[in-house]
Formats: C-alpha cells, sequence, structure tokens
C-alpha cells in the first residue's frame, strides 16, 4: 500500500494468491483448529500407526479417532495403507511435519 494514498501498487497484486487459494488455505488451519486432530498429526509425527494403536496412545475411543482421521485424510494430510485387515495411517508428506513444528516453534517463542 501507498503510505500517501492507501492504494494497493500493482506488484502487491501480482504477490497476493487467488480468493480461492487463500479460502482453501483458510479452510486447511480449521483443521488444524481442532485439539483432538492436532494431537493424531503429532504422534503420527512417531511413526506410521493403525486406529487402535492411535486411539490407545491418545486415549481415544477407535470410532472417535476413525471419524479424525477420515477428515485429516480428506484434507490430504494423512495417507493410509492397508495390510491384511489393518489399515495404517501415516503423515501424508514433510509439509505437514513442517507446519506442525514451526506453530510449535511460533507459539514456544
Amino acid at each position: 500500500m501507498s503510505e500517501k494514498t492507501g492504494a494497493v501498487s500493482t506488484e502487491t497484486k501480482k504477490e497476493m494468491p487467488s480468493d480461492e487459494e487463500l479460502y482453501d488455505l483458510a479452510e486447511l488451519f480449521k483443521v488444524f483448529g481442532d485439539t483432538t486432530r492436532v494431537r493424531i498429526l503429532s504422534a503420527l509425527e512417531l511413526g506410521e500407526q493403525n486406529v487402535g494403536e492411535l486411539a490407545a496412545r491418545l486415549s481415544l475411543t477407535q470410532t472417535a479417532c476413525s471419524h479424525q482421521l477420515r477428515v485429516l485424510k480428506n484434507n490430504k494430510l494423512v495417507r493410509s495403507r492397508r495390510s491384511g485387515k489393518a489399515i495404517y495411517y501415516s503423515l501424508s508428506d514433510d509439509h505437514v511435519r513442517s507446519i506442525l513444528e514451526i506453530g510449535l516453534e511460533h507459539i514456544l517463542e
């Protein structure tokens, strides 16, 4: 913004993400707004786990854990793989780990 006029320069407009991208980003941060989901993501930083393991580690019911895992999977924050009857979950990529680490770093400043 120009200090005198308050107008936004064309350069700033070019650098701004689209409204759709900003909406999607806000939706992503909403997923991180739930403590249970953040706890699940944090547990998955320790490695791949199935629903039973996660539920036990976090003192959740398997139903509650499964529901939150579905939300995380739909938002591409976790991935799953089947081994026999069990489904194992892990963080989808290093971006998720980075978001968690940067968030913790920020609140601990």
